[in-house]
């Protein structure tokens, strides 16, 4: 439990009922809580709350500050632009981490229409739990300052210490190791996969994110190398080690994206694929998602330890039907945060043969609250697999977001593959791999005759 604290909280209209709980809550754990408003849900604007409980930290009336709207972006804005203050938008526990941790945040903003309070409650507690206490950290937030401009950064250096050559395509290497080739690659002209001169030029212009490829095909288009939007699966319970060990073979022989296997596989798929553009993928709450999200996350830790860089896991099916969208919410959650930890990529499987449109509208809308990077369009072992219609359902919900879809389930050709690309999936999960892309050859040699 945290030191208690003198703490500021205030929220607009759509935030009031959130405020109450979590005052209710830090005052339970033992905090002295100031509500700042507003009371009501009678419409009023946010950044005068903002400013209230941002000047209430920075005159030194509250230890820190909580301010509620309906997503959290707007007060943290607010909050920001009084002297001394740090606010920083938390949605999950990592985040809420993270802005103490790294950044020394004193005033925490939450979207309430965005995250459910149990939720909520989690994030304070985390929030106030953590400190700023690692000197590097400290150092970096005295570099935020009030406002005044910051010292220019040396981009040939990290953390004060010159970046040799050797260092660069280090770095680089390590890179393409965990980012691995985006589908669609072009694999023509410089890309920071292969040079570290790009690599270095890239940071002297600023960029903080670096990819391994040049370029990536846009959703609807048929990429040249097909085989890069290919998931190559085998989760059949009665896969053999001889099985996984000619599947993962194939993937290197046709450069698939990633092998998809059982969790007991990972580890011998991860040592087996090493060193390529393949990446080992499994499956957790499979295939009913009907486990508990603690269980799920475990899953999800332990097999990226065993090497896993992508982590499919089926959502709470029976909780979404039952319209229990805080457990969907959380359990979808528990994984997202596993997978970010580990720099693994997330998909949620959503099973759409159970669903109606309007609930896997709303699965997907979760998912993308969660920040998941992908939705999922089947198991492959319930009562259907993907259609056109629902890869394009669920890329018009989520593509605004920076988030792709996974078609699975039923296919079984070059048509069937094509059919779901222009529909908006932009990876696809087969154990056909190897006919569809002979299929696609094919096709592509037949047409340029």
């Amino acid at each position: 439990m945290s030191r208690p604290r003198r703490i500021a909280i205030g929220a607009d209209h759509g935030g009031v009922d959130l405020k109450a709980r979590l005052s209710r809550h830090l005052t339970r754990s033992g905090h002295t809580v100031e509500d700042l408003g507003t009371s009501t849900g009678a419409a009023v604007d946010y950044p005068v709350f903002a400013r209230a409980v941002a000047e209430a930290v920075a005159a030194g009336r509250a230890d820190v500050g909580i301010m509620i709207d309906g997503a959290g972006i707007g007060s943290s804005m607010a909050a920001n632009k009084v002297p001394g203050v740090r606010a920083a938008l938390a949605y999950d526990l990592s985040s809420a981490r993270n802005s103490r941790e790294h950044n020394d945040a004193n005033v925490l903003t939450l979207g309430a229409s965005l995250i459910g309070p149990g939720l909520a409650e989690q994030i304070v507690d985390v929030w106030l739990e953590t400190e700023c206490t690692e000197p590097r950290h400290r150092k970096r937030v005295a570099m935020i300052g009030d406002g005044a401009a910051a010292a220019p950064i040396d981009a040939s250096t990290i953390g004060g210490a010159v970046l040799s050559e050797d260092d660069f395509e280090r770095v680089v290497a390590r890179l393409q190791q965990l980012i691995g080739r985006l589908p669609g690659a072009a694999g023509n002209g410089p890309c920071v996969g292969s040079s570290p001169d790009t690599a270095r030029g890239f940071i002297r212009l600023g960029a903080t994110g670096l990819t391994s490829v040049a370029e990536v095909d846009p959703p609807g288009r048929i990429p040249e190398d097909l085989a890069r939007f290919i998931d190559h699966t085998l989760l059949k319970p009665d896969a053999t080690e001889d099985q996984v060990r000619e599947l993962c073979a194939e993937a290197l022989e046709y450069n698939f994206r990633s092998v998809c296997v059982n969790a007991t596989w990972v580890p011998l798929a991860a040592k087996l694929l090493a060193g390529s553009d393949v990446l080992t993928c499994t499956v957790v709450g499979f295939p009913l998602g009907a486990s508990e999200p603690a269980i799920k996350a475990l899953e999800a830790r332990r097999a990226i330890r065993a090497g896993a860089r992508e982590v499919d896991m089926v959502l709470n099916i029976g909780a979404l039907k039952s319209g229990q969208e805080d457990l969907v919410l959380k359990d979808i959650r528990a994984v997202v945060e596993a997978c970010r930890d580990g720099s693994a990529v997330c998909k949620v499987i959503l099973e759409t043969a159970l669903l109606t449109d309007a609930e896997k509208r709303r699965a997907a809308e979760l998912a993308r609250i969660a920040r998941a990077h992908f939705v999922k369009t089947s198991t492959g072992f319930s009562s259907g697999g993907a259609t056109v219609s629902d890869v394009a359902l669920l890329a018009e919900v989520v593509r605004g977001a920076g988030m792709e879809v996974k078609a699975s389930g039923g296919i079984k050709s070059y048509d069937d593959a094509k059919a779901m690309i222009e529909a908006g999936a932009t990876r696809l999960g087969a154990s056909a791999s190897i006919a569809i892309v002979q299929e696609a050859v094919a096709a592509t040699v037949g047409m340029s005759r």
